[in-house]
């Protein structure tokens, strides 16, 4: 059996009227110290957020979403954040917001494989699988 290590994650939300405070679940992000483990998954769904604020402006929700997978990812064309240690992008990533893209507070838990982890997250807090 594979040794278990901890993890963080958090919940990344669309808030598309942030007067409102109501908001779709859009990705996770999972960071694993042990693992080097930093990644974000994140899903686009137009329609969940036209029923909360029908003039929501998809096509520049869509672009923060995908730039936070990619600084998670410490891509190098991501900009400065994302040269940063996985320790400080995932703090970073995770620090409260008053924006239409904010997080959940991170919560922690152990598991054999971030990977694994970060698709079942997913699955269950995003997909509603």
């Amino acid at each position: 059996m594979p040794a278990l290590s901890s993890f963080d994650y958090a919940a990344i939300r669309v808030v598309p009227r942030v007067d409102r405070e109501e908001f779709v679940n859009a990705g996770v992000i999972v960071f694993c110290l042990d693992r080097k483990f930093l990644r974000a998954r994140v899903q686009a769904d137009e329609s969940r957020w036209r029923a909360l604020w029908p003039d929501v402006d998809v096509e520049a929700v869509s672009r923060h979403l995908q730039a936070i997978a990619r600084v998670s990812a410490g891509e190098p064309d991501a900009g400065p954040v994302a040269q940063l240690s996985a320790r400080e992008r995932f703090h970073w990533l995770v620090s409260p917001r008053s924006t239409v893209i904010q997080v959940s507070p991170a919560h922690s838990g152990l598991c054999e494989s971030p990977e694994t982890i970060l698709e079942e997250l997913f699955q269950r807090l995003v997909t509603c699988a």
